[in-house]
């Protein structure tokens, strides 16, 4: 006997439609109905609301025909896991690393993932974040606009195989994060409106109707999110969560549900005897997001570092387009490894306001570092990776900044070896108007940046996602081998040097000159110098020796560092 439950506070009439037999289904408390009925195992079920139209379970486990097929259950206690002595590694220590599933491997599965988990295994990262993977509209696209929050998207495979995926990570040592996103729906497939107020127009996003999360009816949509981020975390046994664009989250209440989501995460982490990670993305550079409730604080574990990204991004490009407009000095770059954000209640041109506020007591490890994630490159027209922009050379300083910051270092997909492959922006609609109204949308946000809305790729167009797939074969070639041995050596230096992994920003040093474009990074016995320019520096050395160069012409002599045009050498006081 299955237990059916959907809230739908507004409806006269429910009914549980199996096998084109309508079962109506009794009303309960706080807009809940209920109805325990036999049902075969794998077979499809749907709702009507009112005698209106059958309607996909809005907890769906599973929907094996898209966004608007019908759903099946799915008995997650029956799956045969392998990782009950499993526990992931602490935040601090971790390497991360971002891959989007339908892109990573020519398959696009899950199952195409597990074939190359003993690439990352080698690489030495420590976590797997995937891109979002619930139901979404189409076979592929990016995951944003999913619609079906509780069902693995069925192109990438069945639910049982994203368990696999999982446990094999974890059988390699690999702990798993999950891209989820809580601020808004996707445009095709969201019937969420046909049972309960889940959305508000009080609010708006850039991407849609805000979620209804302190309004009529929100203890139910905050319950909906909640008991989806526990069950990814429960069910599927993931070891943390990503929350999207957080600053698109509006909630005005007492209790924000950011701070409700992480202490019923907590919660489970006590039940589990599970270490559980919460990181958000966000644009506030607000300190309360990551500070711990006890401190007044959302608790969230810690978010992804923009201002650190921008910094490093425009020191090494020169680009001042969008947002980059707030950017493009070393000492910003400096600033953002000592404090996180360099808008700490400083005026923000792009913003035309004061943004931020200052961040004094959190470690670095509350905050990630990156060159590229799948925002920065695939925001941009063509997809360009930073190797693209800037050549090999001064990759390869951005690395080592990454690899050597306070942060939590995270690379995204193909980045280890300086993958030659773009990463665009796609989607597979099926509806023309949504599908041409993508296309147009993203050719007006890239003329914001400058550049020729004529040579944006169609998001629309199969050509576009084909051309995001990684070339695996590169791995085996120059000069992908060369990068790739490159961040496997400095992966490897930061998990054996404690000095790189302790976070303490009031430790970190830094010394730069504008002019002549070089930057040194101290933390504790080891020194990161870097030349962005295209001439020779020489910089004081003595008492040091060198761990790693970019470049083979690096050399301390005579007490100084003899540093070549676009390179970075990591040095140890002797």
């Amino acid at each position: 006997m299955n237990q059916f439950r959907l809230w739908a506070p507004a409806a006269s009439k429910v009914e549980l439609c199996l096998d084109n037999a309508a079962v109506p289904m009794g009303k309960s408390a706080n807009g809940w109905w209920s109805l325990n009925q036999p049902i075969a195992p794998g077979a499809s079920y749907v709702y009507s609301i009112d005698g209106g139209e059958p309607l996909p379970d809005p907890r769906s486990a599973w929907q094996p025909d898209g966004v608007h097929g019908a759903s099946r259950l799915v008995e997650h206690s029956s799956f045969p896991w392998t990782d009950g002595g499993w526990q992931a590694p602490p935040l601090s220590s971790a390497v991360i690393y971002e891959l989007h599933v339908g892109t990573f491997t020519r398959e696009g599965t899950f199952e195409g993932v597990i074939a190359r988990l003993d690439h990352l295994a080698r690489l030495g990262v420590t976590h797997v974040e995937l891109m979002p993977v619930g139901q979404f509209s189409g076979r592929w696209g990016w995951g944003y606009d999913g619609v079906d929050l509780y069902a693995p998207h069925c192109a990438y495979g069945l639910p049982d195989t994203l368990k696999r995926l999982v446990d094999a990570c974890h059988a390699k040592g690999l702990a798993v994060l999950l891209d989820v996103v809580y601020n808004h729906l996707g445009p095709v497939g969201n019937y969420l409106s046909r049972f309960g107020p889940y959305l508000t127009d009080r609010y708006s996003t850039p991407w849609g109707e805000a979620i209804n999360l302190d309004g009529a009816g929100s203890a139910e949509v905050r319950r909906f999110l909640c008991d989806n981020a526990l069950m990814w975390l429960r069910d599927y046994h993931f070891d943390g969560l990503r929350l999207d664009a957080i600053h698109a989250i509006f909630d005005s209440s007492a209790v924000h549900f950011l701070e409700q989501l992480a202490a019923e995460i907590d919660e489970l982490e006590a039940q589990t005897g599970r270490h559980l990670v919460v990181i958000a993305e966000s644009d506030l550079n607000d300190p309360r997001v990551i500070t711990p409730r006890e401190g007044g604080g959302f608790g969230i574990d810690a978010q992804w570092s923009d201002d650190y990204h921008h910094a490093l991004h425009t020191a090494l490009t020169r680009e001042t387009t969008g947002y980059y407009a707030d950017f493009g000095t070393i000492a910003d770059l400096a600033k953002a490894l000592k404090q996180a954000f360099v808008y700490d209640g400083r005026f923000s041109k792009f913003r035309n306001r004061v943004h931020g506020r200052p961040q004094e007591r959190l470690s670095g490890s509350r905050f990630l570092g990156y060159i590229q994630t799948h925002d920065q490159v695939g925001n941009r027209a063509r997809g360009e990776r930073i190797g693209c922009l800037v050549g090999p050379e001064l990759a390869k300083v951005a690395a080592a900044l990454v690899m050597c910051s306070p942060f939590v270092p995270m690379v995204f997909q193909g980045e280890e070896f300086a993958a030659a492959s773009p990463f665009l922006y796609f989607s597979n609609h099926q509806e023309p108007e949504i599908g041409a109204s993508v296309s147009e949308g993203r050719r007006r946000e890239f003329a914001a940046f400058g550049w020729n809305p004529d040579e944006v790729p169609d998001p629309q167009d199969p050509a576009t996602f084909e051309r995001s797939k990684l070339d695996w074969s590169e791995v085996e070639r120059e000069p992908h081998r060369e990068m790739l041995e490159w961040y496997r050596q400095l992966i490897a230096l930061r998990r054996s040097t404690p000095c790189l992994l302790d976070g303490r920003l009031d430790r970190v040093r830094v010394e730069f000159s504008e002019n002549e474009r070089w930057l040194a990074l101290g933390r504790g016995r080891v020194s990161v110098a870097c030349n962005f320019a295209g001439t020779a520096r020489e910089l004081p050395a003595a008492g040091h020796r060198v761990l790693l160069c970019s470049h083979p012409s690096s050399n301390v002599h005579g007490g100084k560092l003899q540093l070549p045009p676009r390179s970075v050498t990591i040095l140890e006081a002797d």
